[in-house]
C-alpha cells in the first residue's frame, strides 16, 4: 500500500464485530479477471468520488503486482436509494462479479440483496456505512458514535461549553448517520451549558444541506452552534457569506478542497477528516486479500478521522493532492503546516 504524507491510522485492523457467513467459503473467483462491484451512496457527492478514485488506482497497482486484471465496476446510483442499491447488487451478481463493495444508504432497504449474493456465492464488503446483521465480511469505516462525539465536544470546546446547538445529520435512514447522531446527543449531556435545540436531516446533496442550514439558522435565531456530522453544506461557498463565525460556530465531519476555505475564514475552525479516498483503496485491497488470496481479514477494518485545523491546514491540502483532488486552492498547498 502506498505511503502517506499525512500519518493516518486507516488500517489498523481491529475486530470489534462478526459476521455470519465468512467471503472465504466462496468458490475462488477463476480466470485472470477479478471484477469488484463498487456500489456507494451516491454518485454526485464528491467523498464517494474520492473513493473510488481509491478504488481504481488500487486496482491498478493490484494488476501490476498480481498479474490479475483488476477491474472495478462503478454501480453507484445518482442519487440516494437503498432500493435502487439493492437493485445494483443483484445485477452485479447477475454479471458475475467476484465480489461487491456497498456503501449502504438503507442499512434494512439492501439487507436481502446482500444476504442473497453471499448465498450465490459473491463475497460483499461494506464501508462508510455497514449492514451490521448481514453476511458481508468485513467493513471499512469508523466508530460512527465515537466521531459524533469528538464533533460534540470539539464544537462544546470551541463555543465554551454554552449555547444553543442545532446538529445537521443528513439521511436519515443511514445507519452510519444515526450512531453519529447518538454519539453527539451523548457527548452533549455532559455540558449542561449546551442545549441541543434540533436534530435537521436532509438530501445529502450540498444545495440541500446549505438550505437546511439556512432554514434552522431562521428558525433559531440565536444559535450558536452546529455539530455538522457530515459536511455536505460546506461543499458550496453560500455559508461563507450568510454565516457569521463571530455568531455561530461550526465543526464537522469532511475536509474536501471545497470545504477548506471555512476553516481558514474561522466559521469550522476544525474539521474532523475522513480519509475517503481510502474507503475505496483500502476496501479493495482487503477484498482481493481476502477473497482472491484467501487470507483472514477481520470483520471490522478500523478508519481513523484526522483533525484538521489552520495548525496543518497545508498538509493535509498536500494530502488531498496527492489522493487526485484537482481543486485544491494553491494558497492552502502553499501553507508551510
Amino acid at each position: 500500500m502506498r505511503k502517506l504524507n499525512l500519518i493516518v491510522a486507516v488500517a489498523a485492523l481491529v475486530a470489534c464485530g462478526k459476521s455470519d457467513k465468512p467471503a472465504s467459503d466462496a468458490a475462488p473467483p477463476t480466470g485472470k479477471t477479478f471484477t469488484i462491484a463498487m456500489i456507494a451512496k451516491s454518485s454526485t457527492n464528491p467523498v464517494f468520488l474520492s473513493g473510488r478514485q481509491g478504488a481504481e488506482d488500487a486496482a491498478k497497482e493490484l494488476t501490476k503486482s498480481s498479474g490479475v486484471n483488476v477491474k472495478i465496476d462503478w454501480l453507484t446510483p445518482p442519487n440516494e436509494d437503498g432500493a435502487v442499491q439493492a437493485q445494483r447488487i443483484s445485477e452485479a451478481v447477475n454479471a458475475g462479479a467476484n465480489a461487491i463493495l456497498l456503501s449502504a444508504s438503507d442499512a434494512g432497504k439492501v439487507l436481502g440483496a446482500v444476504n442473497e449474493a453471499v448465498d450465490r456465492g459473491v463475497p460483499v464488503m461494506t464501508f462508510d456505512s455497514d449492514v451490521p446483521n448481514s453476511k458481508r465480511f468485513s467493513f471499512y469505516g469508523g466508530d460512527d458514535k465515537l466521531m459524533g462525539t469528538q464533533v460534540m465536544d470539539e464544537l462544546a470546546h470551541q463555543m465554551g461549553e454554552k449555547g444553543k446547538v442545532a446538529i445537521i445529520a443528513g439521511n436519515q435512514n443511514a445507519l452510519n448517520l444515526q450512531n453519529r447522531v447518538a454519539g453527539a446527543k451523548e457527548a452533549a449531556k455532559r455540558y449542561p451549558g449546551i442545549q441541543i435545540v434540533t436534530t435537521a436531516y436532509h438530501a445529502e446533496t450540498p444545495q440541500d444541506a446549505a438550505a437546511e442550514v439556512l432554514r434552522v439558522m431562521n428558525a433559531y435565531p440565536d444559535l450558536n452552534g452546529l455539530a455538522m456530522i457530515g459536511g455536505w453544506a460546506l461543499f458550496t461557498k453560500t455559508l461563507l457569506t450568510d454565516l457569521d463565525p463571530a455568531k455561530v460556530k461550526i465543526v464537522s465531519v469532511d475536509a474536501l478542497p471545497a470545504v477548506l476555505p471555512y476553516v481558514e475564514k474561522g466559521l469550522a475552525p476544525v474539521l474532523f477528516a475522513q480519509p475517503v479516498y481510502l474507503w475505496g483503496y483500502v476496501s479493495v485491497n482487503t477484498i482481493f486479500d481476502h477473497v482472491y488470496l484467501k487470507k483472514d481479514v477481520p470483520p471490522h477494518v478500523q478508519m481513523d478521522l484526522v483533525k484538521v485545523s489552520m495548525d496543518n491546514l497545508g498538509t493535509w491540502a498536500r494530502q488531498l493532492k496527492t489522493w487526485g483532488f484537482t481543486d485544491v486552492d494553491q494558497k492552502y498547498l502553499d501553507l508551510k503546516k
